[in-house]
């Protein structure tokens, strides 16, 4: 599987209350549950007007079929090969 991050342009995202956020994440999870195990969310950023969702996905044919069976536009995917943190500079 490779990791993605989603950039999701939701106008009004980051003003949802905790209910609607979690109708979000049940829409989202319905979705995955059809589409398993080609995809898997990991967790998702909530700003003003977007989402930065991570994912794990075999493709990205994957993460735009998860986009159209939740309803959540998929503005801009993008397969993240490697991470660093902190701990990099001790290798």
């Amino acid at each position: 599987m490779k990791r993605y991050i989603i950039e999701r342009e939701v106008p009004g995202m980051g003003a949802m209350s905790l209910t609607e956020l979690c109708g979000a994440a049940r829409a989202s999870n319905q979705a995955l549950a059809q589409l398993a195990p080609r995809v898997q969310w990991n967790h998702s950023y909530v700003a003003a007007d977007k989402t930065f969702c991570i994912y794990l996905a075999e493709d990205e044919d994957a993460v735009r079929d998860h986009a159209r069976l939740s309803g959540f536009p998929a503005t801009k995917i993008t397969e993240i090969p490697i991470i660093i943190d902190p701990t990099t500079a001790n290798n």
